[in-house]
């Protein structure tokens, strides 16, 4: 036998209620989506720079002229021993690889009276520089990295105790000296020359100057 509902009336109050709530919601929700639509996302993270602005520390005239670079790379393959001990026990080696550039320049801050003569009579005009001169190299961080590193267990433990066990500054100052080396043994300082001479007489003969001579002093062993 059915029951019939006591309080009908609370049932269709209850009821209404109910569907006026979802619809309030369904307003509410439709508002935010259209708003943000409209507008873009309130709650959206916005990042705000505070940084201190940069501060010069030094102004400084430039007198080098940079005639040429050279790029570098070299493989430096560092291996440490121990006598009478198997390299899995106890021992490193290092297989670095390391990118440089070497400037070659010419410091046009040593030119004075006597650097300059001007011959009017052959419209001729010589310049004597100081020799060229290979800067330390630049090694390239990025570029630069280890290639492979094998340590032996006494190493790996020891390195549980120390604050850097992997430093590469060894590493550096290693490849930095071959960069060195091999920049030395290339044409760099001749296509400097080569340069400097070029940018020197394009500029001389600017101002009228037929014939230009640009002379440098050479290396020698005691400098």
């Amino acid at each position: 036998m059915l029951m019939k509902n006591p309080h009908p009336r609370r049932s269709r109050s209850l009821a209404a209620s109910f569907i006026a709530a979802v619809v309030v919601i369904a307003v509410v929700v439709v508002a935010l989506i259209t708003g943000l639509r409209a507008f873009g996302n309130p709650f959206t993270t916005e990042t705000a720079d505070r940084s201190a602005p940069p501060v010069l520390l030094e102004l400084r005239n430039m007198a080098e002229f940079h005639a040429a670079q050279g790029t570098f790379e070299v493989i430096v393959d560092i291996e440490d021993d121990v006598n009478w001990v198997p390299s899995f026990l106890a021992g490193e080696r290092v297989q670095f690889v390391a990118v440089g550039t070497v400037d070659a320049i010419v410091d046009f801050s040593t030119l004075n009276s006597g650097s300059v003569t001007v011959d009017d009579t052959t419209s001729t005009v010589t310049v004597t520089l100081g020799r060229v001169v290979l800067q330390d190299p630049t090694i390239d961080h990025e570029q630069s990295h280890v290639m492979n590193r094998d340590r032996g267990l006494a190493n790996r433990v020891g390195g549980v105790f120390s604050d850097n066990p992997t430093s590469e500054a060894s590493l550096y100052r290693v490849a930095s000296d071959k960069i060195a080396a091999a920049a030395a043994a290339t044409e760099l300082v001749e296509r400097a020359q080569q340069n400097t001479t070029a940018t020197l007489t394009a500029l001389i003969r600017s101002l009228g100057y037929e014939h230009v001579v640009v002379r440098y002093q050479v290396w020698s062993a005691a400098a």
